[in-house]
């Protein structure tokens, strides 16, 4: 893989080893669309590390062998892309860039976002906001940046809108990041400008601990994305910028309560294709409402019926992606049985009591946070969520066994 940078607009070139069809880290099947993306919104000085982290991830599902940037970068990078993917990266000669003071949020907008960011109150915001491309089709076009552009510059935070098309680098599937970690390829770029040591994400409990929606349904204390002694966050450490995850111990059902109960709560939005408010339709929509109905403990509201395309995978036998939000739902919400969850309560006992675990942190998260935000993150969730006791911590140990 060759990797060229004219300003902020990233080509890159295929080794005769590449391929045009690859695997994020999650092992999920991308196909590449277009060599070409760009990203606004940030400067063109950064440390050429942080332009090689950047690139990386948008190019990784589909190098082989080697990447050859064009700029050196430290030999701390290079020999964390090696030890991480196998990946010859070069050329090498820069000096590493330290780790700066700040922590920022890597912000969305959605409930586990929102969450994050109640944990660190002064920390600035890195949105990104998906562009159109000037070469690829939009074949997405009822998803609505703009109107979460807007939420997030209502929140009075401190706040560095990133633009990008890169998500149109993907032919399959839909446009989307190549790797999740392109979300953060503006923030990367904005880290010197920043003074960024950390980027924090609201992964919670599930994306963390749990495996994911799509990967993994077990108890992975090695999550190859998110823990930051896997690849992924010894890559971000070489570079100066540790992944941070502020709700990585608590699951949906907290973070939905930490958002919804916070200062931001009228500028939360889970839904990617609403103007006036979610649309109600999509399925992150009917997954969302049964974990707001389980926390409020009020009925089901949706229009979604059993009949429809995105209740199908809640008809089928589990597992499911975030089981354990729906094990969570499915013993709380008045009248679950009446609702097209019903045919869920076949395949699980659970009670309140079961669940109560998913309303506690994993202290386990807490002590992977760098030690300079560590201690802010231990207070919030003291005093606003609970630790698991060493039963609860079990559950979570054990999940998926």
């Amino acid at each position: 893989m060759r990797v060229t940078w004219t300003g902020t607009d990233l080509s890159f070139r295929l080794d005769p080893d590449d391929e045009i069809t690859g695997k994020a880290s999650d092992d999920h099947p991308v196909k590449l669309a277009t060599n070409s993306c760009s990203i606004g919104g940030v400067p063109d000085d950064a440390h050429p590390d942080l332009f090689a982290l950047a690139a990386w991830t948008i190019v990784a599902p589909w190098t082989r062998r080697s990447v050859t940037f064009d700029r050196a970068i430290s030999a701390e990078l290079a020999a964390a892309l090696h030890d991480g993917w196998g990946i010859e990266a070069g050329p090498v000669g820069a000096e590493p860039r330290g780790a700066g003071r700040t922590l920022a949020i890597s912000y969305s907008g959605g409930a586990d976002s929102v969450a994050a960011a109640t944990v660190y109150p002064q920390a600035p915001f890195v949105h990104f906001r998906r562009v159109p491309h000037r070469r690829v089709p939009n074949r997405w076009p009822h998803y609505r940046s703009d109107v979460l552009a807007k939420l997030a510059a209502k929140t009075g935070r401190e706040l560095n809108v990133v633009t990008s098309d890169l998500e149109f680098t993907l032919a399959e599937p839909r446009p989307g990041y190549p790797e999740h970690h392109a979300v953060a390829a503006g923030a990367l770029l904005m880290a010197d400008r920043l003074d960024l040591g950390g980027l924090g994400f609201g992964y919670e409990l599930g994306s963390r601990w749990l495996g994911g929606g799509r990967y993994l349904w077990r108890y992975t204390p090695d999550n190859v994305m998110w823990s930051p002694h896997g690849r992924w966050g010894r890559l971000f450490a070489a570079a100066g910028v540790h992944l941070v995850l502020p709700v990585g111990g608590v699951s949906e059902a907290v973070t939905m309560r930490l958002a919804t109960r916070s200062d931001l709560k009228d500028h939360v939005r889970w839904c990617l294709r609403g103007t006036d408010g979610p649309c109600r339709l999509c399925g992150k929509c009917l997954y969302k409402e049964l974990i707001q109905a389980a926390v409020e403990r009020r009925p089901l509201d949706t229009p979604i019926t059993a009949d429809r395309p995105v209740a199908r995978k809640w008809l089928r036998k589990p597992p499911y992606g975030g089981q354990e939000m729906i094990e969570y739902g499915l013993a709380r919400v008045p009248g679950i049985d009446k609702t097209l969850f019903a045919g869920a309560l076949d395949y699980f006992e659970v009670s309140e009591e079961s669940t109560s675990w998913l309303e506690h942190c994993y202290p386990k998260a807490i002590e992977e946070i760098p030690a300079q935000w560590r201690d802010e993150a231990a207070a919030f969730m003291a005093a606003n969520v609970g630790f698991m006791t060493e039963e609860e911590v079990r559950r979570v140990e054990t999940w998926g066994s």
